[in-house]
């Protein structure tokens, strides 16, 4: 598994060569990318170096070993080392998450429950707004429909890094913690509204979204078809005698554009492409929210109480998350936003998924 690695070890000092020359610090935004880039690769760099020399070191030991048996103890100890840092590496070299660096959207909606659902829906927003405030993130609510006790029958949240454009060190975005959370979750608890006492179960669901970035589109010359034709319409010295219609064809989409205004052949391909790239950049925004639309129906397919990812007990001050088998009894510390063993475990779970796949 580790072969690839001298090869990320050449890109990874490539990068810095080029980080170093000043001329590309004036493209800020290729400059960005290179620095993330650079940023995702340094530790497992470092890593793999560290597991290399740990080969030699137990070799060292183990020859002066036969002299001193206190290198005997040393060479155990670096064994362990080694099969941490082997651990280690194997899970750095699992292909994350793309999103992983992105702030998101989340959406809180009552469910089941009537209005102690509504009621439950406000006191998960205000887990995730201390949770952020914990953190270090900025908030911002979008939109909301507030319900007649209290509560949210429906409410979105923006929830950001401080830069507002996603984390700029690898795996720290808002989306690598709280994509967890997307799901139904379960209450159970004896509602403000309830006169004898009897415990009721309701639910909410989240909907977590990366937020979107702005889809830009590179137009490959080799997928264009462009066919010149002679334009119609009123008269003019141009128009109706030379061919200086552009109609272009982007073969891989079949999207097309065509300009005959203009009174040259270039003028109306230059307006063409720009149509052409329009046309282009609104279908790749729309596949975009599409498949952000697949991703909140897999998280809640019905805000319903027996698709439950996770159960918030108030008689007992117990919070469970039924994908990874945590359970604490601290939930009053966890609705106050706490929620960073909750979501630990979740991380670690995933990550154990993906170490598991990849052996």
């Amino acid at each position: 598994m580790f072969e690839a690695v001298e090869e990320l070890i050449g890109e990874h000092a490539d990068l810095e060569k080029k980080l170093a020359d000043p001329s590309v610090h004036s493209d800020q935004a290729n400059a960005r990318k290179l620095n993330k880039r650079y940023a995702e690769l340094t530790p497992i760099v470092a890593t793999f170096r560290a597991w290399k020399q740990s080969a030699e070191d137990i070799e060292t030991a183990k020859e002066f070993a036969a002299d001193d048996p206190d290198f005997a103890a040393e060479a155990k100890v670096l064994t362990a080392q080694r099969e941490e840092l082997t651990e280690k590496l194997r899970l750095l070299l699992v292909p994350r998450d793309p999103s992983d660096d992105k702030d998101v959207l989340l959406e809180v909606k009552a469910g089941a429950g009537g209005d102690e659902s509504a009621l439950f829906a406000g006191d998960l927003l205000r887990m995730y707004l201390r949770y952020a405030e914990r953190v270090g993130w900025k908030t911002e609510i979008i939109d909301a429909t507030e319900s007649e006790l209290g509560g949210y029958k429906d409410v979105q949240v923006s929830v950001r890094t401080k830069g507002g454009n996603g984390a700029t060190e690898p795996g720290k975005g808002v989306w690598a913690r709280l994509k967890y959370e997307g799901g139904v979750h379960r209450v159970q608890r004896v509602p403000a509204t309830e006169s004898q006492g009897r415990i009721h179960t309701s639910a909410a669901g989240v909907l977590v979204t990366p937020e979107a970035e702005e889809v830009e589109v590179e137009v490959n010359m080799n997928d264009l078809r462009i066919d010149v034709y002679r334009s119609s319409g009123p008269g003019g010295q141009s128009v109706n005698t030379t061919d200086s219609a552009v109609r272009i064809t982007h073969l891989p989409t079949g999207v097309v554009a065509s300009c005959q205004n203009e009174k040259s052949q270039l003028q109306n391909k230059e307006q063409a492409m720009r149509i052409l790239r329009s046309r282009l950049l609104a279908a790749a925004q729309e596949a975009a929210e599409q498949e952000a639309s697949d991703v909140r129906r897999s998280q809640v397919r019905s805000v319903d109480r027996s698709e439950k990812i996770r159960t918030y007990n108030y008689p007992e001050n117990r919070i469970s998350d039924h994908r990874t088998g945590f359970k604490a009894y601290n939930l009053d510390q966890v609705l106050d936003g706490d929620l960073d063993s909750v979501i630990q475990a979740c991380v670690d779970t995933d990550s154990a998924a993906k170490l598991a796949s990849a052996r």
